[in-house]
């Protein structure tokens, strides 16, 4: 009998482990639906920047002096029209972190300065974004994941100094119509300008633009970044580790 039990045991024991796994792999694929490799760990993004400081995602609100944040994504004022942020923070790659340090810095000899949209992005905003907008003119494919993924891409505006007032710009953020390229030029001759400047200083500090959108400037050198899962607060607290 004492063995019978023990084998029903070690039976309903393999069950329920069997169970388990597939549905932590259904877990998996419901937040990575298309199988991308994804840093979805706090210790394993921990373990990346041991092997490479680089990879450190820093507080743009923290490490730059001035700088402004906006950051639509943690309120409904954005194109889903919900709060997909749980607070309103900017993270970047410490490279990047240090190019917009210099972007900053260019911009205050001109009375300018820098507001932030959106910084790093967690790759499940990047799965909703594309649920509400399919369309990767300007919102990212998720089967390849965005550059904010990596934390290696900026939204972006400039300010007056010493206002924080925006200056003139050819759309508002995230409007999703030609107006928004770069190469659309049926804008006021200040639009025009300013448009330009905030497009020579980002790429003068290492950035490339995104054609279709005048606010999106993607960091050059950002081959060696992995596509990131991780919240704010996680983050966070790997700041203090």
């Amino acid at each position: 009998m004492k063995s019978s039990n023990n084998l029903i045991f070690h039976s309903f024991l393999a069950l329920l482990i069997a169970f388990l796994a597939l549905s932590s792999c259904s877990s998996s694929k419901k937040e990575n639906p298309y199988g991308i490799e994804v840093t979805d760990s706090i210790a394993e993004y921990l373990e990346q920047v041991k092997q490479d400081g680089q990879k450190q995602l820093v507080d743009l609100g923290i490490y730059i002096p001035g700088i402004v944040l906006d950051i639509r994504y943690a309120t409904p004022n954005n194109f889903t029209g919900e709060k997909i942020y749980e607070s309103p923070e900017a993270f970047a790659r410490k490279p990047v972190a240090d190019a917009l340090l210099a972007v900053q810095a260019e911009l205050k000899t001109m009375g300018l300065g820098l507001k932030v949209f959106d910084a790093y992005r967690p790759y499940s905003a990047t799965l909703r974004f594309y649920e509400v907008y399919p369309d990767t003119t300007f919102v990212a494919a998720p089967w390849r994941g965005s550059v904010h993924n990596t934390g290696c891409a900026v939204d972006v505006t400039l300010v007056e100094l010493q206002t924080d007032a925006e200056i003139d710009m050819p759309t508002p953020f995230d409007d999703f119509t030609e107006k928004a390229a770069h190469s659309y030029t049926d804008l006021p001759d200040n639009v025009l300008k300013n448009r330009k400047i905030l497009r020579d200083v980002m790429t003068r500090n290492g950035f490339s633009v995104y054609e279709a959108e005048w606010w999106h400037y993607n960091f050059k050198e950002r081959s060696d970044f992995e596509i990131m899962n991780l919240s704010f607060a996680e983050l966070r607290d790997g700041l203090t580790q």
